[in-house]
This record gives C-alpha cells, structure tokens and sequence, in this order.
C-alpha cells in the first residue's frame, strides 16, 4: 500500500513584528486597573516574544494602531476593507512559503487552507496563477476549519496520493489573523487577539520516501464543547472567541483512554495555540519537559498563526529520527492529528 510523504515544508513570515506594539495598545484600552495588570503579567507568561503581520507600517514607521496605520483610531476598517487586504497579502505570502520549499517539480494537486479571509477566485486559484501552474491543476480550497486545517489540507494530500501514487501534491496554508484586530475591554478577548500573528507554509507530499509520513489520520470531536472556540464574522472583521476553559477541556479530553492511545509516540508534534494549551497537553500526558520545543519555539518566535502553525513545528521536525504524532485543536471543539514516522 502506497505511503504518502511530507518532503519538504517551506514556511514564510511578512517582516512587520507587531507583538509589542499590540501589548502597549491593549494596556491603553479602557479596561479596569486590575485587569490591565492581569493582561500584562499573561502578556509576560505567553511565551510569545515575536508575531508579524502582513499589515504595513504607518507613514512614520510605527505599528498598525500608529497614527495613519490601518488601525489608527475612529471607526475599525470594514470587513470589505480588510478582505481587499487578504486578496492581496495572502497569496503573496503563501507564493512565499512555496518559494522556500525549492523546485517542487511538477505539481498535480494544489490543496490550499485558509480561515482568515476569503476572495473569489479564491486563493487557490490566484497563488496558482502566481506560481505559473497549468490550467489543469486540481485544485481544494479548504476554508474555515481553523487551527486544525493543516491536518485536514494534509489527510487531503494523503488520500491523494495513495489512490494516484505519482500524484505530487503541494499544500499550503496561509492565515494572516492580525486583519482582524477589534476594539476590546473585556480582558478574554483580548488575551485571545495576543496569541495571534501571520504566517504560510508550503508542503509537498509525494509517494516518493523522504521526510515525513502521514499515517493513521483520526478526528474527534470533543462533546458539549461548541461553543469554546468560535469566530464570527462581523461588519468589522472576523471577531474570534477563546475561551479560558479550553486548555482545561483539552486536558480532561487527554485523559480519555482512547484519545490518550493515539498520541502515544516518541515525538509530538503539537499545534502551538498558545503556552496554556501545551501545557495542558504536556502534563495531561507527562511528557518530559523538553518533549514539546518545537512546539514551544514557533510560538515564541511567531505566535498562534492559526493553520500554519503545525506546518511550522512540522518543519523543525524534518530530518530528525523517530516516530511521533502530529495534533491540533480547533472549533468543534475537536482534535485532528495523524501518526508520522520519519525517513531519517
């Protein structure tokens, strides 16, 4: 039976680190003394030092929420103002991250995820043109799914390739979050908007042995948990709703035998959703405390970059020996991951 490969990942960052330029304009809300000293000592404990976005600087070289910068005071763009953006950043930044992986060869299957935004033709078909793709590429748009989109963009590869094994499948993911920026004072939703940041990255998943393996796809859903991640799109942009209780369903979901079973492995690869979720996961399954680096670095360095997060961590395992489990979370609320073993 065919196994399908992940070879390469390429992955890419637009330049404009915006991290603490959104702490110092989420301290300045009118939010209450007690809170704001909250948010700051979270903003500290996050793990996150770094997150970019595709937004420009503002004319004098400040950050978004600068005077003349996308967000500089008045009323919030509009959601068409913030999807004109999109149409334009998001394929140039997934062409990016396909650059980053090196000659692909040639390409069958283009299989693209992406929840921050959407355009027709969809950016599936504009990063196909940018990249000079034949006309008769097949083409999947995976849209909306969140967090967890890599795994299902990557099960798509999977199932591709081992019913056409000379199939060459190139998936990307490519989120840019920070168009999505609202006007806060309550403490949750601000702490959810500081876990975010963009980014897009590029696999290519072939029959051919190198790299990665995708094996054993599972989902599961966790019961009467719907409600704890949402977004909601709105006249102003798409508002995200994270609950504080997620790490702690998370951590009650990993306990269950079954769920526990399937992330057994000798590596783990776990979406980077913020430090409160991989601690959850760490300690739910006792992992050592180096188990979980990868995970922990891409969050340092580029936040939750909802898709491609996974992509990245997957990056930073290519080349390293042993089996392991890829997992991440996402609106459901619900796991999806799939068993890897590595080519090294």
């Amino acid at each position: 039976m065919t196994t399908p490969w992940i070879n390469r990942i390429g992955t890419a960052v637009p330049g404009h680190d915006i991290h603490r330029a959104f702490v110092d304009w989420a301290v300045a809300q009118p939010v209450e003394e007690r809170e704001r000293r909250l948010f700051l000592r979270m903003a500290e404990r996050s793990g996150i030092v770094h997150r970019w976005s595709v937004l420009p600087h503002a004319p004098d070289g400040g950050s978004p929420v600068a005077p003349g910068g996308f967000y500089d005071g008045g009323a919030m763009p509009s959601t068409g103002v913030r999807m004109a953006r999109y149409a334009e950043a998001a394929p140039a930044l997934a062409e990016r991250a396909v650059r980053a992986l090196g000659e692909t060869g040639p390409v069958s299957h283009l299989v693209v995820a992406s929840c921050t935004g959407f355009v027709a033709p969809g950016v599936d078909q504009l990063l196909a043109a940018r990249l000079g793709l034949p006309g008769d590429v097949e083409r999947t748009l995976i849209g909306f799914m969140g967090c967890y989109a890599a795994v299902a963009a990557l099960r798509t590869a999977h199932h591709i390739v081992r019913s056409t094994p000379a199939a060459r499948v190139l998936v990307v993911t490519v989120e840019l979050s920070t168009l999505h920026l609202q006007p806060e004072e309550r403490l949750e939703p601000l702490l959810a908007m500081l876990q975010f940041g963009d980014g897009a990255a590029a696999a290519l998943v072939t029959a051919e042995p190198g790299g990665l393996s995708i094996e054993q796809p599972f989902s599961e859903t966790l019961p009467d948990s719907e409600g704890l991640i949402r977004w909601t799109i709105g006249d102003h942009g798409f508002a995200m709703h994270l609950s504080g209780a997620v790490p702690q369903r998370i951590g009650e979901a990993l306990a269950t035998p079954d769920l526990r079973a399937r992330l057994a492995g000798e590596r783990i690869a776990v979406h980077a959703g913020g430090r409160s979720i991989l601690d959850a996961v760490e300690h739910a399954l006792a992992l050592p405390g180096d188990a979980l680096a990868a995970s922990r670095a891409v969050l340092r360095e580029h936040g939750n970059m909802s898709s491609s997060t996974l992509m990245f961590t997957l990056a930073r395992l290519l080349g390293q020996a042993g089996d392991g489990v890829a997992v991440a979370f996402g609106p459901g609320l619900a796991a999806e991951g799939f068993r890897f073993r590595s080519a090294a």
